[in-house]
């Protein structure tokens, strides 16, 4: 998606560790009117399966997928991370590690919201080595729910996540596919 890779050169930022800064506009303050259009593409990928939802993990892929689901018309299901009361004990879990906090984390969705007669598409934000989607996969996998699509917003391509997931199978949709960010260069893969 031509847009979001302009926006990523205008308004990004290649830090070392290769970490990809967008909080200007995706992931920490949102452009609302931008993750719209963002939305409506990830709509335009996905209009013609029967989803029943969207799967996503807090925070950062909840925007994403609520402007997703506005145009799917679709209801979105969260992953929490931590253990959390308010949640009760009925969940299905996974392990993850967060390749930017440098630390693993328990992933929880309640089997209430969840459960083989599901139909998902998984949304989120970013996609590096996987660790995150995997976490959601066995989630879906351990309700017996079918995933029908996985829609990205920024692919980390020489982390290899995504192409070991499309090796995998897996219907993966990214809007801008990052091949480098050697010196602080922005490279996508066209």
């Amino acid at each position: 998606m031509k847009l979001l890779e302009q926006k990523i050169i205008n308004d990004g930022i290649a830090l070392e560790g290769n970490i990809l800064k967008v909080d200007s506009f995706l992931n920490h303050q949102i452009d609302v009117p931008f993750m719209d259009k963002l939305g409506k593409e990830f709509s335009r990928l996905f209009s013609g399966l029967s989803a029943t939802k969207i799967l996503t993990v807090e925070a950062s892929g909840i925007a994403l997928s609520c402007a997703a689901a506005k145009y799917l018309k679709l209801p979105v299901l969260f992953a929490k991370k931590g253990n959390r009361a308010n949640i009760g004990a009925d969940v299905y879990f996974a392990a993850s590690y967060s390749y930017t906090h440098k630390s693993e984390y328990i992933m929880t969705v309640s089997r209430k919201y969840l459960s083989s007669c599901d139909k998902i598409i998984i949304i989120d934000d970013f996609l590096a080595k996987g660790n995150a989607l995997n976490g959601l996969i066995s989630i879906s996998q351990q309700a017996g729910c079918e995933i029908l699509g996985i829609g990205i917003a920024i692919e980390k391509a020489f982390q290899g996540g995504g192409d070991a997931l499309r090796q995998e199978g897996f219907n993966l949709c990214s809007l801008a596919i990052v091949e480098s960010m050697d010196n602080g260069d922005i490279v996508f893969r066209q």
